[in-house]
C-alpha cells in the first residue's frame, strides 16, 4: 500500500546529496585543532545543527567563531559532492509547492551542496539559521510544513539520520527512511525504509503525491 501525503520534506545530506566526504574532512580538521579525536566526534555530527554539536563537546569555546571556520571549510569543499541515486529525478518530478529541504545545514552550505550534486533549489528551504532548536526537536519539520501551507499529518518526511527521524515522528509526519549513512534499525520506526530513492516511485494522483517502494 502506497503512503499518501499532500507534500514531502526532505532532509539534504545522506537524502539528496552525498556529501560525506567534504562532511568528514571539515569535521576532523575542526576536532583535531580543538583538541578531539576525530574518530570519537564523527558519529556525533550527522543530522544535528552544527552550533549544537560545537556547543556540546566545546561548550568553553565561542560557538559562533568556530561556526564560521566549518561553514567556510564546507562551502567551499564540494567537489566530491554528488547526488544520493535517484534524488534529482524524483525531486525534478515533484510539483515545485509540494516539496521542500528541511536540514541541519546552514543556507550558504547547503546551497553549494545542491549545486555540486545537480539537484534542484526547492522554493522552500528551512536551514539551521531559521530555527532556534535543531533536530531532534520538530520545529524545524514543522515550519517547513507551514511554508508550503500543509498541515504536520499531510506531510512525508524522507531522512537517514537518527536524529531527524526522531524530529519527522515528534512533528506529527509520516516517515521514509533512507538507510544511506545509518543502519535501518536506527531509523525505526518508519512506515517503510528503502536504501535509496532509487527504491521508491511517487506518482502525483490529484491532489495527493502516493509513494511506494519499487
Amino acid at each position: 500500500m502506497p503512503l499518501i501525503a499532500a507534500a514531502i520534506l526532505f532532509d539534504l545530506d545522506g537524502v539528496l546529496a552525498d556529501s560525506t566526504p567534504s562532511v568528514n574532512r571539515a569535521w576532523s580538521a575542526w576536532a583535531r585543532r580543538v583538541g578531539l579525536e576525530p574518530e570519537w566526534l564523527l558519529p556525533r555530527v550527522h543530522g544535528r545543527r552544527a552550533i549544537d554539536t560545537i556547543r556540546s563537546v566545546r561548550p568553553e569555546l565561542d560557538a559562533e567563531s568556530e561556526l564560521a571556520t566549518l561553514v567556510a571549510d564546507e562551502t567551499t569543499d564540494n567537489a566530491d559532492v554528488v547526488e544520493i541515486p535517484g534524488a534529482r529525478a524524483l525531486v525534478s518530478a515533484l510539483p515545485a509547492d509540494r516539496w521542500a529541504i528541511v536540514t541541519s545545514g546552514l543556507r550558504p552550505v547547503a546551497t553549494a551542496r545542491l549545486v555540486a550534486a545537480g539537484v534542484p533549489i526547492p522554493r522552500v528551504m528551512v536551514t539551521a539559521e531559521s530555527i532556534s532548536r535543531g533536530k531532534p526537536d520538530p520545529e524545524a519539520y514543522l515550519k517547513g510544513a507551514a511554508e508550503l501551507g500543509f498541515a504536520p499529518a499531510d506531510c512525508l518526511v524522507v531522512e537517514d539520520a537518527p536524529a531527524g527521524a526522531a524530529a519527522a515522528r515528534a512533528a506529527g509526519m509520516q516517515l521514509l527512511g533512507l538507510a544511506t549513512t545509518h543502519q535501518a534499525e536506527e531509523l525505526e520506526p518508519a512506515a517503510l525504509i528503502v536504501a535509496d530513492l532509487t527504491h521508491v516511485i511517487v506518482r502525483v494522483v490529484g491532489n495527493r503525491l502516493e509513494v511506494s517502494p519499487r
